[in-house]
């Protein structure tokens, strides 16, 4: 990659407009073709594409470590149509996915992007999957999260990651963010949805037993050697594969460098950014482009307040990176922000867990709601919602229901039974210390549901109203007030073993529990303006040029709704997509029209001529 050397300690700091100019200019510290913020799905996606169309690509990420929210998540996709469907026996379709859609986010959101991500999709999923290591397999059964709607379906369209080896990464393993600690057994080792059961009763098959002892085996070679088990799934599968691909195409990877301005030509488009590059400012130029990904604004107190300044946000469970760096920079330059939104963030019911070290976790609550045995309630000690449903939509019923009884926080509530069988939160199944958690101010337990409502302040005799209407819908198998188990999401989350519903049990077993869940935002709906290629808008809807966003960066197409598992994360690959091939058609448009084309150095050439590996610590970036 050449003017790899370029940079140096005495840049200018200057934001003003530069005049311009062919070829490398003085006034730049730094020249690359595509300039990514951000290092989640959507930056390295970006910065792949970018590289493996000839591109030289820098991606720069605040953190010390890559992958920002996305190496946290589950890794799901929502993309429906795709190849990877069709191979997973489902019948699923780009038109009743826009049937679906159609119904499910209505006018929200910029609606004609919707058809270019639906018709993009699996046109992107496929471009990744022949060119780079980036693989998924679509999930059947895997449903909607309102898979009864016009359009719905019951599986195909959530693609995941295929299991990822991170002993491939070399030293670069220790690059990728981690799983929450919370969501790993044994102090490090991931663990599939699909080998929980046998992990945590390794002794009721052989099947169990073979499973747990490969698992546990590996993960206890891996530590012999490494920071935490390689063994990686989800989305820390999907970060690990990213990351190996952009190893393999060149491109360069600089960690602890914020974007700190945008940097505009005479002419109004962007021609780069001004990055604290190891504490230092450097001035880079991006030939064709410069694209946000610096996973939206959830993180946000400023943005929080600018965009949802009613509600009672305590917490977050978005990477704490995600405070709305690209929204700043854009917007100062005259960006406009997308607010037609249903919901300007995405929500998860979560529960705050001190750990006796002093760290504090912030847990989202997924699996254990729709299981049999549980109802959540307010302050009245009533229900308020199908506690099977989809996070976003337990969310949006505590607001709506805060705004006539308190509801914020809502208290889960179970059994001495259903915490043995299931967990709760952070307290794992079978093996357990319940006493731990009370002693910490996670758990609370009494022995009758009277004194239970007495300890966290709720109506007592509502409550116990709550639970014995809970218990009839147990033996008939049919919840009369909220249809818990009535869905497919709600069946597919339950337990197939309990009948008659799978999502419906009885809380009788002393001593009873309570834990309080509150709203948090997993990621921004509301974002910058685009238009199909990722081009960000200003305030008159045209494009700026040289400037893209994509992932919580760009206005979500969803619109603040939540269809189905992967709606952030199919978006913001999809979209990165699009804008690198846009930016690679800038580049190809410029050579035939004789403007300075873009380098025609191998991108692989990048690992030859500096650190011997193209990802570099800021201070190597800046001394070169």
């Amino acid at each position: 990659m050449p003017d790899r050397g370029t940079m140096s300690a005495t840049a200018t700091q200057s934001g003003a407009r530069p005049a311009g100019g062919a070829g490398t200019d003085a006034r730049w510290d730094r020249e690359v073709d595509v300039l990514v913020f951000g290092s989640g799905a959507g930056g390295m996606t970006a910065a792949l594409v970018a590289a493996n169309e000839g591109l030289s690509a820098l991606l720069c990420e605040k953190t010390s470590q890559l992958g920002g929210t996305t190496s946290t998540s589950g890794g799901a996709t929502w993309i429906p149509g795709t190849t990877q469907a069709k191979r997973a026996g489902s019948d699923d379709s780009i038109e009743a996915g826009r049937r679906y859609l159609d119904v499910e986010v209505g006018d929200y959101g910029p609606k004609p992007l919707r058809e270019t991500y639906l018709q993009s999709g699996p046109e992107a999923i496929d471009y990744l999957e022949r060119n780079t290591e980036v693989k998924f397999r679509a999930q059947n059964p895997y449903p909607d999260y309102h898979a009864e709607q016009p359009g719905g379906a019951k599986g195909g369209r959530t693609l995941t990651p295929l299991m990822f080896d991170g002993k491939l990464l070399g030293k670069d393993f220790d690059l990728l963010r981690a799983p929450r600690p919370e969501f790993m057994v044994l102090g490090g080792m991931m663990v599939g949805r699909d080998e929980i059961k046998h992990l945590i009763r390794p002794w009721q098959s052989w099947t169990a037993l073979k499973l747990s002892t490969r698992i546990v085996g590996r993960y206890l070679l891996d530590r012999l050697s490494w920071s935490r088990g390689t063994r990686l799934l989800l989305g820390s599968a999907l970060c690990g594969r990213l990351l190996y691909s952009l190893r393999q195409k060149g491109a360069e990877i600089v960690v602890d460098a914020p974007l700190v301005d945008l940097i505009q030509g005479p002419n109004g488009g962007v021609e780069g950014a001004l990055v604290n590059v190891a504490g230092a400012p450097k001035r880079i130029r991006a030939r064709r482009g410069v694209v946000l990904a610096t996973g939206g604004c959830a993180a946000s107190a400023k943005w929080h307040r600018a965009l949802a300044p009613d509600a009672k946000i305590e917490t977050f469970l978005a990477f704490e990176g995600d405070s709305g760096d690209g929204l700043d920079a854009a917007t100062k330059i005259g960006a406009s922000v997308d607010r037609n939104h249903l919901s300007p963030f995405f929500w998860m019911p979560a529960s705050t867990m001190r750990w006796s070290d002093g760290r504090i976790a912030t847990v989202p609550h997924i699996r254990d709601r729709p299981k049999p045995g549980l109802i959540a309630v307010n302050a009245a000690g009533r229900r308020f919602v199908n506690e099977g449903n989809s996070y976003q939509d337990f969310v949006t019923a505590m607001y709506r229901t805060n705004a006539s009884e308190p509801t914020i926080p809502a208290w889960l509530i179970c059994d001495r039974r259903f915490l043995h069988e299931y967990g709760i939160g952070v307290v794992h199944p079978v093996w357990q210390r319940p006493s731990y958690f009370e002693k910490q101010g996670y758990l609370v337990s009494a022995p009758t549901l009277r004194a239970l409502a007495a300890k966290i302040g709720i109506d007592a005799e509502g409550l116990e109203q709550s639970v014995a209407a809970n218990n009839q819908f147990a033996q008939t198998g049919v919840d009369t007030a909220f249809g818990k188990g009535s869905l497919a999401l709600n069946r597919h989350n339950g337990d197939p073993a309990h009948q008659p519903n799978p999502c419906l049990g009885p809380i009788e077993k002393a001593p009873f529990f309570a834990l309080a869940v509150r709203p948090a935002p997993i990621g921004s709906s509301a974002g910058l303006a685009t238009d199909g290629d990722a081009q960000v808008l200003d305030a008159s809807g045209a494009p700026i040029g040289g400037l893209y966003a994509c992932g919580n960066d760009m206005s979500s197409i969803m619109g603040g709704t939540y269809p189905g598992p992967g709606i952030t994360l199919g978006p913001a690959i999809v979209f990165a997509y699009r804008a690198a091939m846009h930016a690679a058609h800038r580049a190809a448009a410029a050579a035939e029209s004789g403007a300075p084309a873009a380098s025609a150095a191998s991108p692989a050439s990048a690992t030859a001529t500096g650190t011997g590996d193209a990802t570099t610590s800021g201070a190597a970036v800046a001394s070169g």
